[in-house]
């Protein structure tokens, strides 16, 4: 095997570049006015992870122990995930966010463009996170919440505030904070029985 030199890793970095901006654009080419609106608003109730935030707080109203402990672990995930993609990898990753004039994202589609960097997608971060900290204990639900995690990572391309690249950077770390969320509430608050 031929040790990975610095040209094969810029040719590589390039590529992948030149995929996230052809999938970029693809999206931006297809007309679904219908779509436009759900998926602003979708991404939209995720701002600052208040959708989460209401389903947690639903969950701890309505549900039984496992519920609220499962709810617990969601809420904890996102703290995990935001801290890593905004303390950590923001300031490590400088991607500039996509131009959407320049790309031609309807304007339809517009939400406010964040000031923060654009590598990995926080919001994704934050669904996949609390998606997978609930899973961990309620998996039918956290199943749900996976369908609806993977429709706010998309609605970031889709409204062209991220690349497709940011998303799947963002969902992974999500993924992972999740379980580690999850972990940490199972482990620290145990269930008491009703």
């Amino acid at each position: 095997m031929t040790p990975v030199d610095s040209r094969s890793t810029g040719k590589l970095r390039e590529e992948m570049r030149g995929l996230d901006e052809a999938v970029y654009i693809a999206v931006a080419g297809v007309k679904t006015p219908t779509l436009d609106f759900c998926l602003r608003t979708l991404s939209r109730s995720a701002d600052k992870s208040v959708l989460w935030l209401g389903i947690a707080g639903a969950m701890a109203i309505v549900g039984g122990p496992r519920t609220r402990q499962a709810a617990l672990g969601g809420v904890a995930a996102i703290g995990i995930a935001s801290s890593t993609v905004n303390i950590v990898a923001k300031q490590v990753f400088h991607r500039h966010r996509p131009d959407r004039e320049a790309f031609g994202v309807p304007h339809t589609r517009h939400v406010s463009m964040p000031i923060s960097t654009s590598f990995p997608s926080g919001h994704s971060a934050s669904a996949f996170a609390f998606a997978e900290g609930v899973a961990a204990s309620q998996p039918a639900l956290g199943a749900a919440l996976r369908v609806v995690a993977a429709a706010v990572a998309y609605s970031r391309v889709h409204t062209g505030v991220h690349f497709p690249g940011d998303v799947i950077a963002g969902a992974l770390i999500g993924m992972t904070a999740g379980r580690l969320g999850s972990f940490a509430v199972t482990h620290v608050i145990p269930v008491r029985q009703e």
